[in-house]
């Protein structure tokens, strides 16, 4: 069954589901891709490793930050009659409070030297999450491929965290794409995406004089959702993940899914006549 919502649906955002939503929508554009490239340019997907915050919506399921536990004591050397005294052994997230996340970025490299081409990049929560060292590293690799000729596609389907940084005013949208192309920084092209809007059909550019290539975002994130049965696996009944909707979009998302289940159990109850 389709989601409630036209376009990004805000349930996905949550963090036990956003990792398996991030890999399957990279592996689906990626699909779609493939067909308008070859065979001058390959699109590939790129794994890479981000650190996550162990949290579910605003309550952080973190572990203490020392666990004692208390060995035996262990036996003396043969070279002493003193005993070596057993220490307590701690276990400190002080240094390392995130957890390892897989994501996955799509590149599209040239045929025959591997040149790369363009970055489509889905943003993880890490990516935008200041003030942690994933988020610094990941500005400095963004800073690195502004400063090449390579094009960079940022697909932005989380309403949490810092956006790309704009000199323009961005409108108060929850999603956003921006597209920056080699030849034409430091413009960028954007797409605001409201709440109710359907994912718009955006262009992937290459190489001089090759046309655009494009992605459907709408069909490609649809598609994902009937496949991993997130129908199945989102409580509706509870609140979107943070940060809270505004009110006109709550309303609007509500009625939304009060038509949404509704129609659900008018198929369950048909399906089972």
């Amino acid at each position: 069954m389709p989601s409630p919502f036209p376009g990004m649906d805000p349930y996905l955002e949550a963090p036990e589901l956003w990792e398996d939503v991030h890999a399957n929508l990279a592996t689906e554009l990626r699909a779609q891709l493939q067909p308008q490239l070859i065979p001058r340019y390959v699109a590939v997907l790129a794994p890479y490793v981000t650190y996550e915050d162990i949290a579910i919506g605003e309550v952080s399921a973190v572990k203490p930050d020392v666990a004692v536990q208390l060995r035996e004591p262990v036996a003396p050397s043969r070279e002493t009659s003193s005993p070596i005294v057993a220490p307590l052994i701690g276990v400190s997230t002080l240094a390392e409070p995130e957890v390892p996340a897989k994501t996955q970025r799509i590149e599209v490299r040239r045929v025959g030297d591997e040149t790369l081409v363009t970055v489509i990049e889905l943003l993880s929560p890490a990516n935008k999450r200041a003030g942690t060292e994933s988020f610094e590293a990941y500005q400095r690799k963004r800073r690195d491929l502004l400063r090449s000729p390579v094009h960079l596609l940022k697909i932005d389907l989380l309403r949490r965290g810092v956006r790309w940084p704009i000199d323009t005013e961005l409108p108060p949208a929850p999603y956003f794409i921006f597209l920056s192309r080699a030849a034409l920084r430091p413009q960028v092209e954007i797409w605001p995406i409201n709440l109710g809007d359907p994912l718009p059909r955006v262009p992937v550019p290459l190489q001089a004089p090759d046309p655009d290539a494009a992605i459907d975002l709408g069909a490609a994130l649809a598609r994902v959702y009937e496949l991993g049965a997130y129908a199945l696996r989102v409580d509706y009944q509870r609140p979107p993940p943070p940060p809270p909707l505004p009110p006109a979009d709550a309303a609007w998302a509500a009625a939304r899914i009060a038509a949404w289940r509704e129609g659900r159990a008018g198929s369950e109850t048909g399906a089972g006549q």
